[in-house]
């Protein structure tokens, strides 16, 4: 049969004070009905929890309107069931029915599907008492079904509804194929799973006395009726289903209209088998009524029996009486479906896991600790994150560490004191520039320095410390250039940049310099601002004039750089950020006591530029000799770009006769020194007699004391090719050298402190060198 063929029962509207009067009153058996079609995996304490929350929240939210037409039809006895309990019913198993799909890994998960919220138990786990073997054996035998063919079996054997019946209710509960849930339901009482005493879940009465073959009547309608069975109901010695009438013994709230149909008292349930208990949960057994007080009729067989004791003996069936309970005996999976085994209102309790659970006690305790201390120190009060803009979220608490972090103890110099002051440093310079009373931007600028959020773009020179101050500090501008608001601060060890956009706090930068032991050239000047290929510097208050001077151009003049009444000079054109090395200008100061050469590295100061050897006393690379040198070796600057470089000094170390009377060649060594005092680069040049050819790069050493105060010797070569086209290994130390000597792939030796011995292109030497003591000396790497 097809569920399209079937006719719905004609069951009424439905109003919510209805359904909850029906949910209410059949509480006990609708949570049986839920727990039975829940699949036995979830586990018994889930499962009662579950078979609860379903039948709580099957109460509609508004009248439902009944699927029959205005003015009801008259009524089969199939539909002897109360509007309310019915639609309640539907939605239970509609729900236990998606409660028992499997979740899907891409799909959002039913509110069925989850563990249920109410009702909820903390620290015991319910599960109803515990059966016999009979129980067992069901339980396992359901659990093998499908979710609608435990369903159908519920509908058959605890509903005793008949196959159109609940054909039409699983139809109703959304199942896609209600007949093969119906065959499943008939394969467990198969011949596989049938029980000694008949098929299980079969509620026929036994035959007539006398006459065994004959046809059995259909359960719950008293003697076969003129008119044949009723609907529903299948006959035959061969048919294994037992004949079924749909939903008689159903609750309704007033009367037994079914039981008026069929001929029985009100509140008279169908003829069961002789061994069925009364349920458990109060409710009355296979074809039990409400009672007029609320209660709940007894069993129809106990019933049966009492009246048959009133008349004298007679039963209902010609006057048999029924056959005393048997213990022994199998019972029918219809009777087992009402013991207390599947009662989820009749509960045990025992504790969970104890360890398990005072583990999980510790663990929430600590992190609930963890969580209110970190709350309470987020809520301390304070600056707040607003007004210190980018900055991370204060660590400590410190009066130290506070006061240094106050806009207004800053240090503040007068313009007045560097004149009278013995020194000549970054501690005379006055603070200077038109945003010097904003506190605001101040604060962030001391908070962003003590703590660098991740916005925050930082940087630091090799071998400064970019921690926070150890104190208040000392201001020397604050202002705003080149479309940034800049702070420019100094704590005696370094010097600190930051910078914001005009236009608010985010994407700050912080740039950190070393300038510990500061002299007066050493303080001369600091970078303020970078800003497309341009710099712009802060000039001290003790510089009178500033110009730019291109290394590359020696015998161009300077031009002159304008500076505004705060010291800031116009922007230049910046080596730091060139690609190519077409023109590398420097800036050119003159103070009290001649003018220096300062030069852009990529760092907050610029390094010095000097020329001279180093045991006698180097001067600024400002002299014609000294620019013309610097001119062929500028673009080796790149070489200690962004080191920390705080002078960088040139100076000639020898000059050689080249073979071939090629003209003289000219050795010079340049040393950076690094304000950190470690880490110093040298560098040895060898230049050809053109004046416009770049210097060529010998050799190159770091952190070697060669050509500086210390040890100023060097000893160098190269392989060199003759206008002639032969190669030579030229080579050549410092003054104090007497002797060179050139081994491996190419060997000579000469007196003196110049060498050149002829070689084949790409060869290889090792070069040494011996001193006027007798000191073997090796060449500069």
């Amino acid at each position: 049969m097809s569920t399209k063929d079937l006719v719905p029962s004609p069951v009424g509207p439905v109003d919510v004070e209805q359904a909850e009067a029906a949910l209410v009153e059949r509480y006990p058996r609708l949570v049986r009905i839920a727990y039975l079609v829940l699949p036995p995996s979830l586990g018994r304490n889930r499962r009662v929890l579950t078979a609860h929350a379903l039948v709580q929240r099957s109460l509609p939210r508004r009248r439902v309107p009944g699927p029959g037409p205005a003015v009801p039809e008259p009524r089969l006895a199939e539909d002897a069931v109360d509007p309310g309990y019915a639609y309640v019913r539907g939605e239970v198993l509609r729900q236990a029915l998606i409660a028992g799909l499997p979740l899907r890994r891409l799909a959002l998960p039913r509110r069925a599907q989850l563990p249920p919220l109410l009702p909820h138990v903390w620290g015991l786990r319910l599960f109803p008492r515990v059966g016999g073997a009979d129980e067992l054996a069901l339980d396992q035998r359901l659990s093998r079904l499908s979710g609608p063919g435990r369903a159908a079996y519920v509908l058959r054997g605890l509903e005793r509804q008949g196959d159109p019946e609940v054909l039409r209710v699983l139809a109703a509960a959304g199942v896609a194929d209600p007949p093969s849930a119906l065959a499943e339901a008939d394969a467990l009482d198969g011949p596989e799973g049938e029980p000694e005493d008949g098929p299980a879940g079969s509620l026929a009465p036994e035959a007539p006395p006398g006459d065994p073959d004959a046809p059995r009547p259909p359960a719950g309608t008293g003697d076969r009726p003129a008119g044949g069975y009723a609907p529903g109901t299948r006959t035959g010695d061969g048919d294994a289903r037992t004949a079924r009438v749909g939903e008689q013994p159903g609750p309704r709230s007033v009367g037994g209209a079914a039981d008026r149909r069929a001929g029985r008292p009100a509140g008279a349930g169908a003829a069961g088998s002789t061994d069925r208990r009364t349920e458990p949960d109060g409710a009355g057994g296979a074809g039990s009524r409400p009672g007029p007080d609320g209660g709940h009729g007894r069993n129809a067989s106990n019933r049966g029996n009492e009246e048959s004791a009133r008349s004298g003996g007679s039963g209902r069936n010609g006057g048999s009486v029924p056959a005393p309970f048997d213990p022994g005996r199998r019972r029918s999976g219809v009777a087992l479906l009402e013991s207390d085994e599947f009662d989820p209102c009749a509960l045990q309790a025992r504790p969970t896991d104890l360890l398990r659970r005072r583990q999980h006690a510790r663990a929430a305790f600590v992190a609930l600790a963890a969580l209110l201390v970190c709350g309470a120190l987020l809520g301390l009060p304070g600056d707040g994150w607003g007004r210190n803009g980018a900055a991370a979220p204060s660590y400590a608490r410190n009066p130290a560490a506070e006061a240094a972090l106050d806009p207004g103890a800053l240090k503040r110099v007068g313009p007045a004191v560097w004149p009278g002051s013995t020194r000549r440093d970054f501690s005379v310079w006055p603070a200077r520039g038109g945003l010097v009373g904003d506190a605001a931007l101040l604060r962030r600028a001391l908070a962003v320095w003590a703590r660098p959020g991740a916005s925050v773009r930082s940087s630091a020179t090799p071998g400064t410390p970019v921690g926070p101050p150890m104190g208040p500090p000392q201001l020397l501008f604050a202002g705003v250039v080149d479309g940034a608001r800049v702070v420019l601060l100094h704590d005696g060890l370094r010097v600190v940049r930051y910078a914001e956009p005009v236009g608010g706090a985010a994407g700050a930068a912080l740039d950190f310099a070393r300038t510990d032991g500061a002299d007066v050239v050493g303080s001369a000047a600091l970078v303020l601002s970078r800003a497309a290929g341009n710099v712009r510097y802060l000039t001290a208050p003790w510089v009178k004039e500033t110009a730019v001077r291109d290394l590359l151009a020696p015998a161009g003049e300077p031009r002159p750089l304008p500076r505004d009444a705060s010291g800031v000079t116009e922007p230049m054109t910046g080596p730091a950020l060139a690609r190519s090395c077409t023109r590398w200008n420097t800036l050119q100061v003159r103070d009290g006591s001649g003018r220096r050469l300062l030069t852009d590295l990529g760092e907050l100061a610029p390094a010095r530029l000097l020329w001279g050897p180093p045991a006698a006393a180097p001067t600024d690379a400002t002299s014609p000799e000294a620019r013309a040198a610097w001119a062929r070796t500028a673009c080796q600057l790149t070489a200690v770009r962004a080191h920390g470089v705080r002078s960088v000094n040139a100076w000639q170390f020898a000059r050689q006769p080249l073979p071939e009377g090629a003209g003289s060649g000219t050795w010079l060594c340049t040393r950076a020194e690094t304000w950190r005092g470690t880490g110093s680069r040298v560098l040895a040049q060898f230049l050809v007699p053109s004046p416009t050819v770049p210097a060529a790069l010998a050799a190159r050493s770091e952190g070697s004391p060669a050509c500086g105060v210390r040890d100023p010797r060097v000893l160098a070569g190269v392989l060199w090719q003759a206008p002639g086209g032969a190669w030579y290994v030229l080579a050549a130390g410092s003054p104090d050298f007497a002797a060179l000597e050139v081994s491996g792939g190419v060997k000579g030796r000469s007196d003196g402190p110049v060498l050149a011995v002829r070689a084949a292109a790409g060869a290889r030497a090792d070069l040494d060198g011996t001193l006027r003591d007798g000191t073997q000396v090796g060449a500069l790497r």
